[in-house]
């Protein structure tokens, strides 16, 4: 009983940041505000221990799983180089030069125990990336880098994590096996996640055939698919972080969802956003209801360790600022090698102007996944300073969300203007209307030419009203061709039709938009257009489709088309 007030005490709070942060009008970056009322909560006496396993599952899967299938994909294809070389090497980088800088600075910490923070920080939170960015007049460019980098970069950053550990509590390190385990644990977590949503999604696929496409079904399938994903990637000693990155990108590729009933999309799109808003929520609070344990937690280790009051403040300081400047220069000199190679290669390259490389420096922020690992090392047996590690690790969560969450309002507002690249999206729009328009006229084109033959199946009447609704409607398509009007035809316009005709009309305009919807999907698969544009059309087609199947439902003794 007390587990279940618990869960609905945090969901109630989540629910109530979000609309006390709108009623006051707190231009604070909503996961800032989470995070403090968690260790307000705390301070009242909400006490709520993290179980690092428990909480990867629960939480992080399901995020990850949403955040993969929404990725743009042809431009995480266009910066798959720069996102690889953040998400591994600027990933080594971090852990070997924040574990010696650590050292450096607290030689009671050995070495390889901070190699071990060091390896725990290094990866990025997604999470928090985006919650402090969203909202924000971000360019397409930095928000896909970012994303792409966060989360492939956790399972890299964890890799470098247990290796530390091994070496801190055995003594011993061997490189060949490290490296060997990393691309198992790398790539085996990419392969099975690739398995298993394809597997997914022919699954989906037969029983869409089968007609047994149920819209609560399908919506409680994909909620569990990706804690599937992660227990089958963890059993085989993968990374279940990557598996469910891999699979919710594989998904997405599939189409499947494109293929499923109008209110299973709607119903699906609808749950999935208020479980993410409800998720993201409860990560934040729940890092901040650790924040008073762990404050209490290091003034016990600065008394037992003999440090002085700021000791341990100025090396979680001087620990952000070396990560963070260590993000920067890799980010310039990966920015200047990209450059050198399209060079050479006689490609374009845009170039990241300066204040796109400070935003990509600010943005390294650390979060719950570093959290979860660190309060998973062994007992202080047998990890040395497991008690100081933590208290340091924490500091550079609180500081790296604080630095972004202030700095980069900010240097959004001095990047330059976007112009050119509004201009080519708007016009990547006006393409695929008059791509889609064409789609329907094809369409209707075939129908015109069909023959009233046996396999058809229709009576004599409703084969005059088909022929009677396709010149109209071909009219209608070929008339929004030559204007280009980006407005869509409303399917409200009444013709002079006897029922048995709007029926024909309503029939052919499903028709259509299934088309359309093929076609849409072909595009995104090809690289023509982008997410961002595919979800313009779907939530158009979507809109389309439901006022067409409430009208054919209301039309006397007719069923859908």
């Amino acid at each position: 009983m007390q587990e279940t007030l618990l869960a609905l005490s945090l969901i109630a709070i989540t629910g109530l940041t979000g609309v006390t942060a709108r009623m006051l009008r707190l231009r604070v970056p909503m996961p800032l505000i989470q995070i403090t009322v968690g260790a307000g909560a705390s301070l009242a006496g909400l006490n709520v221990g993290l179980d690092s396993e428990l909480f990867l599952l629960l939480f992080i899967s399901p995020l990850l799983f949403a955040d993969a299938y929404c990725i743009p994909m042809r431009e995480f294809g266009e910066l798959r180089n720069t996102i690889f070389a953040m998400a591994i090497g600027l990933v080594i980088v971090s852990t070997a030069g924040g574990g010696m800088i650590l050292h450096w600075l607290m030689p009671a910490i050995p070495l390889a125990a901070a190699f071990a923070l060091a390896g725990a920080l290094s990866p990025t939170d997604a999470i928090s990336v985006s919650g402090i960015l969203r909202g924000g007049s971000v360019p397409p460019r930095l928000l896909n880098l970012l994303q792409g980098e966060a989360l492939l970069n956790d399972a890299s950053g964890l890799v470098c994590f247990k290796f530390a550990v091994a070496a801190t509590t055995t003594g011993l390190f061997s490189l060949k096996t490290a490296s060997a385990n990393f691309v198992w644990v790398a790539a085996g977590g990419i392969v099975t996640g690739i398995v298993i949503g394809f597997l997914l999604s022919r699954l989906e696929a037969f029983l869409l055939r089968a007609g047994l496409n149920d819209p609560s079904s399908y919506t409680l399938q994909t909620l569990m698919a990706p804690f599937a994903i992660y227990l089958i990637a963890e059993h085989i000693e993968t990374s279940g972080i990557l598996a469910v990155v891999s699979a919710g990108m594989t998904m997405r590729m599939s189409g499947i969802m494109n293929k499923t009933r109008i209110e299973t999309r709607l119903q699906t799109t609808a749950v999935w956003e208020i479980a993410g808003f409800t998720l993201n929520g409860i990560v934040f609070l729940l890092l901040g209801l650790q924040l008073p344990s762990l404050i209490v937690h290091a003034q016990q280790v600065r008394l037992d360790g003999g440090f002085s009051p700021w000791e341990i403040p100025l090396a979680i300081i001087a620990l952000q600022v070396t990560m963070s400047l260590i993000r920067f220069i890799w980010v310039v000199l990966s920015d200047g090698c990209q450059h050198l190679v399209a060079h050479l290669r006689q490609r374009i390259y845009a170039v990241l102007s300066w204040p796109e490389k400070l935003v990509l420096a600010l943005s390294g922020t650390r979060g719950t996944i570093t959290l979860a690992a660190v309060l998973s090392l062994p007992g202080d047996t047998e990890f040395p300073e497991r008690a100081l590690i933590i208290t340091i690790a924490a500091g550079v969560i609180v500081t790296s969300l604080l630095l972004a969450s202030f700095s980069l309002p900010y240097m959004l507002k001095i990047l330059p203007a976007q112009g050119e690249s509004g201009n080519a999206a708007q016009q990547e729009i006006d393409d695929t209307r008059a791509t889609l328009v064409t789609t329907a006229i094809t369409l209707l084109q075939r129908e015109a030419t069909r023959n009233n033959d046996s396999a058809n199946k229709i009576t004599p009447d409703m084969q005059l009203a088909h022929d009677t609704a396709v010149p109209l409607l071909l009219h209608e398509y070929q008339e929004q061709l030559q204007s280009l009007d980006s407005q869509q035809s409303n399917p409200d316009k009444e013709h002079e039709f006897s029922l048995r005709n709007r029926r024909a009309e309503l029939a052919l305009r499903l028709m259509i938009i299934r088309a359309q919807r093929d076609t849409l999907h072909r595009l995104l698969r090809k690289g023509k257009i982008n997410n961002s544009t595919e979800s313009i059309f779907v939530r158009e087609m979507d809109i389309h489709e439901q006022e067409l199947h409430n009208e054919a439902k209301a039309l006397p003794h007719a069923s859908t088309p």
